[in-house]
């Protein structure tokens, strides 16, 4: 028995070592932590259950016979966050490059069944070359099984993804369909096809972190949420996210303690906006005045900067926040933030997190590159997420809520239960100068006139009380109070129930 016992251990001691010292060094060399460094600071300490750590692969092209290592590129189990259960793998780069063999597949695809079944989320962290070449089509059909599982708990299960080395080819599609992609700067790296291929199909010349770096993905194309300067940090932010999310679509967001009361008054926000109403004012400092001990998840910062997105905490249950930030470009709808914002409603909407919008919003961005872009098709995306949303809905107006875009920000009209406006809001199909310039076109040459026929406008028009005295607003609020008002609203909100008539499923405008 105690050579049996000597045994196990010695096997155990071989496969945590992955590719060997040599190959651990190098990783530390490149600034990065192995594999099972990274679940022991992503999990609770002494949490972790490893599964399937002596799999090996079952090739014999290549000489691939020769050459096994026990996990097979690829460290999968589960664990805890904060008490909670969270399954996890972790790409080992020092095995193989973290490349995908079907039984490395099988691994994943055992873990992602697993969290299904135990409706917990699942993280995976990405470091690894691709499929592995030796085994052609094989790799290749464990890529479309660990797809196909993606898209079933799409909507089920939260998965995170969390790019921190290489991710190439087929290794990005995984990654693509799940909730949220998180990356290291300047040591992770996303693309379908690698630089030496884009330097021969189209004689491009690009560097790695030109073609699929963080700063990349999360300013210019989204499909990264988030970049941080190390696996530690990236690790952590990963932790403290999992900490508002709910477990599955069932569960309901989690609750934590909180200190902060809730009736709380900040008398600062009655002079946030400014009586220019071409001024910009920053939005951010209304949300973190706002929220439960001013903690803001900010989800995609760098992407879209003129609409706001992230969770935090009223009462100690989860909310998401959808806000206009007037002070990038006037807070204006655009494509990039039409989709930032509708994704973003669409995952609350899935997991049954509350939403609260604040909304200062001019309307939608001209100009030919938006028309030619697709903005109408864009734009209805925030449109039909917030309309087809069952989730209670707080809209709070600031200042401006013009044409077609105070309709799509969560309005009355398309599903808002509780609508709130600050004095200083304007409702009206546009600005008070262009709306004048329009009606009274005959009058333009007489400033004098213009200018009569523009504070008419503004009296008539320019305030929150004609949409108030129709029942658009429910009622017309003191700054101060927005907190106390939110936290009521949400409380009122929690048995909201919404019937709908029976669909496969819908068909967003994508």
């Amino acid at each position: 028995m105690k050579d049996m016992l000597e045994r196990l251990e010695d096997r155990r001691a071989e496969a945590r070592l992955g590719g060997g010292e040599a190959r651990i060094a190098a990783q530390h060399g490149r600034g990065k932590l192995t594999a099972r460094e990274r679940i022991e600071l992503l999990l609770d300490h002494g949490s972790f259950e490893e599964f399937d750590m002596f799999v090996e692969h079952r090739s014999t092209d290549f000489g691939m016979e020769k050459s096994k290592i026990p996990g097979d590129g690829v460290v999968t189990g589960w664990g805890t966050v904060n008490g909670r259960t969270v399954f996890v793998f972790a790409k080992d780069f020092t095995v193989f490059g973290g490349s995908l063999s079907e039984a490395h597949a099988n691994k994943i695809m055992k873990i992602q069944d697993m969290a299904l079944r135990m409706r917990a989320p699942i993280v995976g962290l990405f470091d690894a070359g691709g499929a592995r070449i030796q085994e052609g089509v094989a790799a290749l059909g464990g890529y479309g099984e660990v797809f196909k599982r993606n898209v079933i708990a799409s909507g089920v299960i939260p998965q995170i993804s969390v790019i921190m080395g290489p991710c190439a080819g087929g290794d990005v599609y995984s990654p693509a369909m799940t909730d949220f992609i998180f990356m290291v700067r300047d040591r992770s790296y996303m693309f379908v096809t690698g630089p030496e291929v884009v330097r021969t199909v189209t004689n491009e010349t690009v560097t790695s972190e030109e073609l699929g770096g963080a700063r990349v993905h999360t300013t210019k194309s989204s499909v990264a949420d988030g970049a941080f300067d190390n696996d530690v940090e990236a690790l952590l932010q990963v932790r403290r996210l999992i900490d508002f999310l709910p477990a599955n679509n069932l569960e309901g967001v989690p609750e934590l303690p909180s200190f902060d009361d809730p009736g709380r008054v900040d008398a600062s926000l009655d002079t946030l906006v400014p009586d220019n109403p071409n001024k910009p004012y920053d939005m951010k400092e209304l949300i973190l005045k706002i929220v439960d001990e001013g903690d803001f998840f900010e989800i995609q910062e760098a992407f879209a900067r003129n609409i706001i997105t992230g969770f935090c905490r009223v009462e100690g249950r989860t909310v998401g926040i959808v806000a206009n930030q007037p002070m990038v470009l006037a807070g204006v709808l655009d494509s990039d933030a039409s989709r930032k914002a509708a994704r973003f409603i669409r995952f609350c909407d899935a997991f049954n997190i509350p939403i609260v919008t604040f909304e200062d919003v001019p309307g939608f961005l001209p100009g030919t590159a938006q028309e030619y872009g697709g903005l109408i098709k864009h734009g209805a995306k925030l449109l039909f997420a917030y309309a087809e949303a069952t989730v209670p809905l707080v809209t709070i107006i600031t200042r401006k809520a013009f044409g077609g875009a105070y309709d799509v920000m969560a309005s009355k009209h398309v599903g808002g239960d509780v609508n709130y406006a600050w004095p200083t809001a304007q409702i009206a199909v546009m600005g008070a100068k262009g709306a004048v310039e329009i009606i009274f076109r005959a009058d333009i040459g007489d400033a004098d006139k213009i200018a009569a026929r523009t504070k008419e406008y503004e009296d008539r028009f320019m305030s929150p009380f004609v949409a108030a005295e129709r029942g658009y607003i429910d009622e017309v609020i003191m700054p101060h109070s927005t907190r106390r008002r939110i936290a009521r609203a949400l409380a009122m909100l929690r048995t909201k129930e919404v019937e709908r008539p029976w669909k496969k499923h819908d068909n967003i405008p994508l």
